[in-house]
């Protein structure tokens, strides 16, 4: 395949993909590193158009997404990333290692007794689920609270912006995103009226309104602690399922948890591919691009997607753990992501502790139901029982 390939992929249920899919990791790179011609304005737009009884929804909460950080193409964006940033520099993210440690010991301790007292286990929930969320919560500042709450919503609003719901299921999804709202803008309220130091009141004191507050906090919420979530909960089921070369017993030294957690993310991340538009006429390795035209970035491999055609990918190693670069899984620019070495860490931890605490099992169900979003993936699911049971 051409440096710029693309490629014709169906999404379900929707005809013809509406996007120019680049796979190549230069040429993916290369856009990512070109804002001015590729601008992130579409990143966070519903890939379902929103029917008017879902806007409706919205609208009655003053639902607001203004662009702030990740779709912000403009000149306001590095000063708001930068001081998002503060919150995630390489000493904080040491510093948080033993709390996401003990959380992680915590969770798999628990998962260990209900499966000594139930026969079985589902790691998603059990150890994958509640950690990321209040490590996020934690590090922004920001009160523990609600957090089933947060990762029911955090999956319906991805569903609602990368799924393809119909409109019965969008006008429920839309309802959760409401409440999910009204939930944050209090949350905002509260922390920049508050003197105790959070994300929220630093994003004040820099100038932005409480619709620009609640915009980057409504998507940094969610993607702050679900792709860890996914990410922890695909290398789990890789694991068990024992087709990347790592036993189980092995994956219970930190080394080889890490190694995994990196092979996963090389391979099949929880964010497989994000969405660029060009900003005007461009050239990309000799090709026209048009203004406006839509593009889907393949960050890592895609593989599971009914739509994705993997012809002509480079596929070699993909089942065993080895030097695989992963170095587009959080993106690349001035728009990659924050939270990467937050994200490997904590799957690192979760991986490593639940290997650790759990002893003699096996998976149960080798093919779950998976999350299969534009943008999104993982199982949902992770069960294990006893070896002998």
């Amino acid at each position: 395949m051409s440096a710029a390939a693309t490629t014709e992929v169906g999404l379900p249920e929707s005809g013809a993909c509406p996007y120019r899919v680049l796979r190549n990791p230069d040429t993916v790179r290369e856009v990512l590193h070109r804002p001015q011609d590729f601008s992130p304005a579409n990143a966070l737009l519903a890939v379902t158009p929103l029917s008017g009884r879902a806007l409706r929804v919205l609208q009655k909460a003053r639902f607001a997404l203004p662009p702030v950080l990740a779709s912000n193409d403009t000149g306001t964006h590095a000063g708001i990333r930068k001081v998002v940033a503060g919150f995630f520099t390489p000493a904080k993210v040491a510093a948080m290692e033993p709390r996401i440690r003990a959380l992680a010991r915590e969770a798999a301790a628990r998962a260990a007794q209900l499966m000594a007292s139930g026969g079985s286990v589902d790691l998603v929930q059990a150890v994958a689920a509640d950690p990321p969320a209040i490590v996020m919560l934690e590090m922004l500042g920001l009160p523990v609270r609600d957090v089933p709450a947060l990762k029911a919503w955090s999956l319906d609003s991805l569903e609602l912006f990368w799924g393809w719901p119909d409109e019965d299921r969008q006008l429920e999804l839309a309802h959760s995103a409401a409440d999910f709202y009204s939930w944050l803008r209090e949350l905002v309220l509260e922390s920049v009226a508050s003197p105790e130091p959070s994300l929220f009141n630093a994003l004040a004191r820099h100038g932005l309104s409480t619709p620009g507050i609640c915009s980057l906090g409504y998507f940094l919420l969610i993607a702050g602690q679900e792709t860890t979530t996914q990410l922890i909960s695909t290398t789990l089921f890789r694991l068990a399922e024992g087709s990347r070369g790592i036993s189980w017993c092995e994956a219970a030294s930190a080394p080889k948890a890490r190694d995994l957690v990196r092979h996963v993310l090389a391979t099949e991340s929880s964010v497989p591919t994000w969405r660029r538009v060009a900003s005007q006429d461009t050239e990309l390795d000799g090709q026209r691009i048009p203004a406006g035209e839509e593009i889907l970035l393949e960050l890592t491999g895609n593989h599971g997607f009914p739509w994705a055609d993997t012809a002509g990918a480079d596929t070699a190693g993909a089942d065993r753990p080895g030097p695989t670069p992963y170095g587009l899984a959080f993106g690349s620019g001035i728009h990659r992501c924050l939270g990467a070495k937050l994200a490997e860490l904590e799957a690192a931890v979760v991986v490593h502790e639940t290997a650790a605490a759990l002893k003699g099992v096996r998976l149960r169900d080798s093919n779950p139901d998976w999350l299969r979003l534009l943008s999104f993936q993982a199982p949902r699911t992770v069960t294990l029982e006893f070896l002998y049971s």
